[in-house]
């Protein structure tokens, strides 16, 4: 009986430690537009879940992160939808190629390891870019009103590779559309942020469809993140609308070296033991 009530005590802390992590990933997906998952995906891991469990629990959690937080910028103006739509759209057929390679790598951790890397390459590249708005005395928000019309083969191939990244490592694509949104396309970083939700939005579904089918999925651990995103989402979408340019770039840049770095050291000597 002793036994049974400790598994139930195991098993609300493990609910409460995922609603936790929910708020989280909820309030970077809002605020700088990364889907979440860059907290989730290693979260759930240590949370009990198998490298592919893990990269599949944390999906179902991204498409209401993200709709929260389309819905604040656009509420501010702040939504490029031709940038969204178009990196969404080729994005989301990306991100079921980049599932099924994920499902067919099956259980290895160096799904985990590239997802280290991937993080802390984008992380330390937004955070030198607003160090480089800082020195030049200049701000993108200057220009936050400005006509910015790539053509639409760049955000095809923007939204091709974050899909596939999505898919494959369960990260939202966030960590790889901010970067490019702001170095490539010039965006400011609050406009750059709103785009990439919407593109998170678009190529989560069928992402969440390919995991659910594979059975890669923990409902239970994902639908206490998803309990927890949506008020973390509302949360960061208000902090990201009310910083400056450079203060949303360095926050991403620190956020996710920091994260990079730990998850990836931990994955590391889990390998290599």
């Amino acid at each position: 009986m002793a036994d049974t009530g400790d598994v139930a005590v195991t098993e609300l802390l493990v609910v409460a430690a995922a609603v936790a992590v929910g708020f989280g990933s909820g309030v970077l997906s809002g605020m700088l537009g990364i889907g979440g998952a860059a907290v989730s995906t290693p979260a759930v891991r240590v949370l009990g879940a198998t490298p592919i469990e893990a990269v599949g629990t944390t999906v179902p959690a991204i498409l209401p992160g993200a709709i929260t937080g389309v819905w604040r910028y656009h509420r501010e103006g702040l939504v490029d939808w031709r940038v969204g739509l178009w990196t969404g759209g080729v994005g989301a057929v990306a991100a079921v190629a980049g599932a099924l390679v994920a499902e067919a790598v099956g259980e290895p951790g160096w799904l985990m390891v590239a997802t280290a890397a991937l993080m802390l390459a984008s992380g330390w590249s937004v955070a030198r870019s607003g160090q480089g708005a800082r020195r030049r005395g200049t701000e993108a928000d200057a220009t936050e009103g400005g006509d910015t019309r790539p053509v639409w083969w760049h955000l095809a191939g923007l939204g091709a590779i974050a899909g596939f990244v999505a898919g494959l490592l369960g990260v939202g694509g966030g960590i790889v559309l901010l970067p490019a949104f702001t170095s490539v396309l010039g965006l400011a970083a609050r406009r750059a942020v709103a785009a990439s939700l919407v593109a998170v939005a678009i190529f989560s579904v069928p992402a969440l469809v390919v995991h659910a089918i594979n059975g890669n999925i923990d409902w239970a651990l994902a639908l206490a993140l998803t309990a927890g995103v949506i008020p973390g989402a509302r949360l960061g979408s208000r902090l990201t609308v009310q910083a400056s340019d450079r203060t949303v770039r360095l926050a991403f840049g620190a956020v996710i070296v920091v994260l990079a770095v730990i998850y990836g050291v931990t994955e590391f000597v889990v390998l290599r033991s």
